[in-house]
């Protein structure tokens, strides 16, 4: 089977697993295949920006946030929610567009620091503003649907963000293979060259900037119309570095290391949380398990996996097919 024929294969096997899942899940287990599902759309864009464009941003969560936001209170307000839905993308890659023209003149770990700025700046004002629930949060969104037909049910919700998941992952790949694609991947090596090859490095980095953060968006709207509740608490700095830490872990810049990355942490996560809500255990257990395991998994990666585990796992097997003949 040649390499292209495998990965179609490969694929449409994923396919049919991620639709059968949810099939066998109860309510509670539904509830984390759903903070999965958008954690591997947000991780997506996140990938795609740090993987192609080499832009490190540490508040995707802001991006999250806005379109969470945008999602509840159009609801609240009584506009439709899938009106609501397809605005939170838009207006996520709108803040994106205005804030990344300033912030992405900077590099490295300024860029990162500048980022993590924008969602506590973000974070702050929504605390203080009382259309938008202030500390308390946002109530009474209502469940998503068209008209009359309401999205109740859990299985109903996860479907819903499989098929968005699936929808981020089908366009990342057609861009990636595009001659847009080509460019980032250009940008991706050297700024310098790729710009002496004619790649418009400030524009596309702008777009990647925005897309990553429309993907953070949608996200965002699915959380806010299943849990019907959000709040500044709801999107902490620690969530940003989760989104990096899976994109580190899956591997940057491949369509397939997000949902590798955030498959492992999501379920990492919740046993960090079993684990830190034990009897005897104090209020602050799960964050500072979380943080030390996201340390830990981070150094690692990066010592014996520094291009993420589906990358290093892909080479070692092309390795060996290529040894293998010669042993022959």
């Amino acid at each position: 089977m040649n390499r292209p024929t495998f990965g179609y294969a490969v694929a449409a096997l994923a396919a049919a697993a991620s639709f059968a899942v949810p099939l066998m899940l109860d309510r509670s287990q539904l509830t984390i295949f759903i903070l999965l599902g958008t954690a591997v759309i947000v991780t997506t864009g996140l990938s795609l920006l740090m993987g192609y464009a080499g832009q490190v941003s540490l508040g995707q969560g802001s991006f999250y946030a806005v379109g969470a936001y945008t999602a509840g209170l159009m609801a609240v307000h009584g506009l439709p929610t899938l009106l609501g839905l397809a605005a939170a993308p838009v207006l996520a890659a709108a803040l994106a567009a205005l804030v990344g023209v300033p912030l992405l003149r900077l590099r490295g770990h300024y860029l990162a620091f500048a980022t993590l700025a924008v969602q506590l700046i973000l974070l702050s004002l929504v605390g203080q503003f009382e259309f938008t629930g202030g500390d308390i949060g946002l109530r009474g969104i209502p469940q998503l649907g068209v008209g009359d037909a309401t999205l109740i049910d859990p299985l109903a919700y996860a479907y819903v963000t499989l098929a968005a998941a699936a929808l981020v992952l089908l366009v990342t790949r057609n861009l990636i293979k595009s001659r847009p694609g080509r460019g980032l991947r250009a940008l991706a090596s050297t700024e310098v060259a790729a710009e002496s090859a004619g790649v418009p490095v400030g524009r596309y980095k702008l777009a990647v900037f925005s897309l990553s953060a429309a993907y953070a968006g949608l996200a965002g709207g699915i959380y806010a119309f299943y849990l019907g509740y959000i709040s500044p608490g709801s999107f902490p700095v620690l969530l940003s570095v989760q989104f990096v830490v899976m994109a580190v872990v899956g591997g940057l810049g491949t369509v397939w290391g997000p949902v590798v990355g955030a498959t492992l942490i999501t379920l990492l996560v919740q046993a960090l949380n079993s684990l830190g809500t034990m009897p005897g255990m104090p209020a602050y257990a799960p964050d500072v398990l979380s943080y030390a395991v996201y340390a830990l998994l981070l150094i690692l990666v990066l010592l014996f996996m520094p291009r993420g585990l589906l990358p290093s796992i892909g080479s070692r097997l092309e390795d060996r097919r290529a040894i293998s003949p010669t042993r022959s």
